[in-house]
């Protein structure tokens, strides 16, 4: 595929502190980032980053994607709700039982995340990171799906997910009702287009799968905001 997942971006209140926090939490590092921008990555080559970008936009009800972070053991599970504490982050109540075995969390900037439990197949052998877990409906799940080259690994009852053929992060979507949005999302995906590719024809190609550019669409020469079929956010930009 000529386009590939570059980054997952937060929009942030305060970029560098959000970077900090997460890098404590992952166990991520630093990496080079356009000025005012922050980033972390992975220690294997094969992962994606995390991208800071500093944002005034206020936060207008809950994200409609959120980390789940796996965890090997209930010894584990506690260490990462202990750290992610300790750096900043707090408990959250979104209705979940006390018999559940997850830990909703909100991270220093309010985004929201679980730790889930030990022993969970579906996120078997995933990662850190083992889902970016979505909002949304049955046809966005196929069309990035096809954006990305990622075969379904999850299709029932209208609930969708993917994920690379090298493995690693799932992305899911719940599928219906789907919560109306209320403001530009926080949290968004960044593709990158290979320097090689037709660039005009790449974007061409992501419209006729379903997404649409936005009125006011930002685009400088080598990057492009466009919506996808559930009206998310997402970038697209020319690899370096």
């Amino acid at each position: 595929m000529s386009t590939q997942l570059f980054a997952i971006c937060f929009n942030a209140t305060r970029p560098a502190d959000l970077a900090r926090f997460w890098s404590g939490v992952l166990g991520w590092k630093p990496v080079d980032a356009p000025a005012g921008d922050f980033a972390i990555a992975p220690p294997d080559a094969g992962g994606y980053r995390v991208r800071f970008l500093p944002s005034r936009e206020p936060r207008v009800g809950r994200n409609r994607a959120h980390f789940d972070l796996t965890s090997a053991s209930p010894e584990d599970q506690g260490q990462t709700v202990a750290r992610a504490l300790e750096l900043g982050g707090s408990h959250l109540d979104v209705g979940q039982l006390p018999e559940e075995g997850h830990v909703v969390l909100a991270d220093p900037d309010g985004n929201e995340f679980c730790v889930i439990e030990a022993g969970n197949k579906f996120l078997a052998d995933t990662g850190t990171v083992g889902a970016l877990a979505c909002d949304g409906t049955q046809a966005v799940g196929y069309f990035w799906s096809a954006v990305l080259g990622w075969p379904l690994v999850w299709d029932q009852d209208e609930e969708t997910a993917i994920q690379s053929p090298d493995g690693g992060t799932k992305i899911t979507w719940g599928g219906p009702p789907v919560a109306p949005k209320t403001g530009p999302n926080r949290l968004y995906l960044e593709l990158a287009v290979a320097a090689d590719a037709d660039w005009e024809a790449e974007l061409d190609r992501l419209v006729s799968l379903g997404a649409t550019r936005a009125a006011t669409a930002e685009e400088h020469g080598d990057r492009v905001l466009l919506f996808d079929p559930d009206g998310n956010e997402f970038s697209v930009r020319r690899h370096a």
